[in-house]
Parts: structure tokens; C-alpha cells; sequence
């Protein structure tokens, strides 16, 4: 990211700026969608996917069940949209069943999208976005399915065309490990189409006029260029490890973090394992201890930066996250200053039980990298 400035408007632009959207549909697993870098958060990201693709009043489905997916549901409606919201446990995922049945009595077909948060940042939970498109496909609904993957996609397994995604949104500073400032959105064909009738208002982040632009390699304004230089550098990293293994890191990193609170004898927010995040793990402190002071702790003492609880679940839990630039070996260091902080606390644990747990699961899964081999 650190290169000399340069004019975006100089002939050298338009090949690589055409090589960051072919990164950014490889990232989203789509050879269909058409790709979007805006200069702007994750939340650009989500008011773009809205406001393209529909008009004031649509009729929007999406479930509550953390911060992000809060926040989303607090957008929508400022927007003007009519917000169906299914209130669910905080530390719970999205019901399919639910979502099906919702659905299936909406024989007028007046639902225009369904909107999952796959990885809820607050709650360590992924919501099962296949299971999502096979909910609606069951039900026979039209609705746009649109995801938000901010800190899921590059981690998370995620197939924009095979599971049928209309609309998602990443942005630079959770799986790509790169500063803040670039949101990565993907819209399918048939989001493209529902431009056409959609009458939200959008100027920053209109597609159209992306659309007029990126074909030549250009950009409608100015582009965050130091951003675009670090993406193409992440996504170089994660296509020679190969996605299938990033996603497999992610999982094996996210196991051992589970086993490691397990032997701790702590509990996680996510109580349904088929809804545990390989992006990061939630956990609780137990009734008395605020889990602030555990962060405090090892901010203060050992260096070690660890999530506060947003919102309801805020004094009551700490998050550990393991996405992104991160191996078994940053991942063992950080259980062990979360050991260090949770005993400086008064929270119950033997020492080196969370870091032995994790560490016999990854002595036995991790395998040796395949420029490494003797």
C-alpha cells in the first residue's frame, strides 16, 4: 500500500483497476455477479444493495439477532422500506424454517428481499446462507436474497452464484486484513434488472453509474488508491493458499478456539454449534465478572486487543477474533493472554488449559505448508 502518489486518470489505471473487479468476483465466488469497489465502509456496502434494487415501502424480510444486524434493520427503515423483522436469541442465527413459512404466506408475492447477516460480528454466530436460498427456493419466492458477509467473506466459506446471492458486501478490514475504507459488493443479474423499477434515492453509491464507468477501467470519482494496491495484495495472498484452504484454516483456527473455552469451563454466546463463527468466538464471563475488565486487563498488562460486547450483551461477554492474517501460532499467543486476563479478573480457570486444548488440536490437524516440505 505504500507507493507514491499517482493519477488515477493516467492510462496504467484502467488495467488494474479491471484486475481489482476480477479479484473482487474471485473473492465472491461469482463468474455471473458484476462487482462494485466503493471508497467508502460496509455500510456503504449495505445502503447500495438497497437502495439500487428498491423503492420506498418495499416490503424487506431480515432477522435481529446481534449489533450489525441491528443496524442494518435501523437502515432500512430511515429508508423508507417496510421492515418485517424476526427477533431472534443473540447468539442464535437465522431460522430458515421461519423464513420459509413467512414466505410461503406471502401468497401476493409482496416481499421484494430477504436480508441475513451471515457472520454477526457481536454474537459469534454464521447463519447458513444455502439453507437460506434453499428456504426461499422451497417456498417458491422471488424475494432478492441479500447478505451482508463484512466479516465472513475471505474466511467463511461463501459461493455468491451456487448459493443463489443477489446482493453482498465485504469490506477491507476484517478477512482481507487491510485498513478500513473499501467496501467490495457483488449484485447478480437479477439484482441489475430490479434497478430498472427501484426509486430509492442514490448518487455516491448509484451502480449505474459504476457501471458506465468500470467498463473502460474507470471510476465515476476518486478512487482510494492505496486501498485498491493492499486489495490486490490480500487477494494474491488468498488465492495462492487457495480458498478451499483458507476456509479450512478459518475452521481449524475457530475449533481450537472453541475447545480452548470449553476447557476454560467457560460457555460461548453461541449455543448451537451449527451456528459457531470460524471468524471469531464469543464467549461469556461468568455471573459478577464484567468481561470489561478482562479486556482491560489485557489491553493494559499484556498487549492484547480484545473485543468489547456491543450493546445487549455489553459487560457480559468478550470477543476473540482468529479471521484474516492469522495462523495457529497468533492464535495460541492470544489464549494465552486471554488466560492471563480472565484469572487477573478472578475468573476460575487452570492456567494452560484453553492454550493446551487448542494446541493438541492443532498439532494433530495442521498439516505442513506445501513450499515447506522436507
Amino acid at each position: 500500500m505504500v507507493v507514491p502518489g499517482q493519477n488515477h486518470r493516467d492510462p496504467w489505471f484502467a488495467d488494474f483497476f479491471k484486475a481489482c473487479l476480477e479479484d473482487t468476483k474471485w473473492l465472491f465466488q461469482t463468474e455471473k455477479g458484476t462487482p462494485f469497489l466503493f471508497p467508502a465502509t460496509g455500510t456503504a456496502g449495505w445502503e447500495a444493495s438497497l437502495c439500487n434494487t428498491l423503492s420506498p415501502g418495499d416490503k424487506v424480510v431480515t432477522f435481529r439477532y446481534g449489533q450489525f444486524s441491528h443496524l442494518w434493520v435501523d437502515m432500512m427503515q430511515r429508508l423508507g422500506l417496510d421492515v418485517h423483522v424476526e427477533e431472534e436469541r443473540w447468539g442464535d442465527g437465522a431460522d430458515e424454517a421461519k423464513l420459509e413459512a413467512i414466505l410461503r404466506a406471502d401468497v401476493g408475492k409482496e416481499i421484494k428481499a430477504v436480508c441475513v447477516v451471515q457472520n454477526e460480528t457481536t454474537t459469534g454466530v454464521t447463519s447458513d446462507i444455502a439453507a437460506v436460498r434453499r428456504a426461499m427456493d422451497a417456498a417458491g419466492h422471488p424475494a432478492l436474497l441479500m447478505v451482508d458477509g463484512v466479516s465472513g467473506i475471505g474466511a467463511l466459506p461463501f459461493k455468491f452464484d451456487d448459493w443463489g446471492v443477489d446482493l453482498a458486501v465485504t469490506g477491507s478490514q476484517k478477512a482481507l486484513s487491510l485498513p478500513t475504507g473499501l467496501a467490495c459488493v457483488a449484485a447478480s443479474p437479477k439484482a441489475l434488472k430490479a434497478m430498472e423499477s427501484a426509486k430509492l434515492n442514490r448518487v455516491f453509491l448509484d451502480f449505474g453509474d459504476m457501471i458506465k464507468t468500470n467498463a473502460s477501467g474507470s471510476v465515476p470519482y476518486t478512487p482510494a488508491l492505496g486501498l485498491l494496491h493492499g486489495f490486490r495484495e490480500s487477494v494474491r495472498l488468498l488465492r495462492s493458499e487457495g480458498i478451499e484452504n483458507v476456509w479450512a484454516r478459518h475452521h481449524r483456527l475457530g475449533t481450537g478456539a472453541r475447545l480452548a473455552v470449553k476447557a476454560w469451563g467457560l460457555k460461548l454466546l453461541c449455543e448451537n454449534e451449527r451456528w459457531a463463527s470460524d471468524a471469531l468466538t464469543v464467549i461469556e464471563t461468568p455471573a459478577g465478572v464484567d468481561s470489561g475488565l478482562v479486556i482491560k486487563n489485557a489491553f493494559a498488562k499484556y498487549n492484547l486487543s480484545l473485543g468489547l460486547g456491543l450493546s445487549q450483551v455489553q459487560g457480559k461477554v468478550f470477543r476473540i477474533g482468529h479471521l484474516g492474517n492469522m495462523d495457529e501460532i497468533m492464535l495460541l499467543s492470544a489464549l494465552a493472554g486471554t488466560e492471563m486476563a480472565l484469572l487477573d479478573a478472578g475468573v476460575k480457570i487452570t492456567p494452560g488449559s484453553g492454550v493446551g486444548a487448542a494446541l493438541a488440536h492443532f498439532q494433530k490437524t495442521k498439516g505442513i505448508y506445501p513450499t515447506r516440505e522436507f
